[in-house]
């Protein structure tokens, strides 16, 4: 079974949404901290990045591997290994 790469626009989207992310971490403030972004900026940032989300999801970008989780989410489906090597077969 071969993976599909991602089309350029998924990795374009991608990509944006990483550094967008990446800018928003670098730029954190404590609170009671100005923050060196101005209000408008951070919600342009915010509306972006809802904007990729958005395309993601239209394109079929964000697989279950992509999509974040919780830990102690259950799991649609569970693999299970079966041997069978060992039976005997009844007459």
């Amino acid at each position: 079974m071969s993976e599909e790469q991602p089309s350029v626009e998924l990795r374009i989207l991608r990509a944006m949404r990483r550094t967008l992310t990446n800018v928003a971490k670098d730029t954190y403030t404590p609170p009671g901290m100005r923050h060196p972004l101005s209000e408008d900026t951070i919600n342009d940032i915010r509306e972006c990045l809802v904007l990729i989300a958005s395309r993601e999801n239209e394109l079929g970008g964000m697989s279950g591997d992509d999509r974040p989780h919780f830990t102690d989410e259950m799991r649609d489906s569970v693999l299970v290994q079966l041997d069978t090597r060992n039976l005997k077969k009844k007459d």
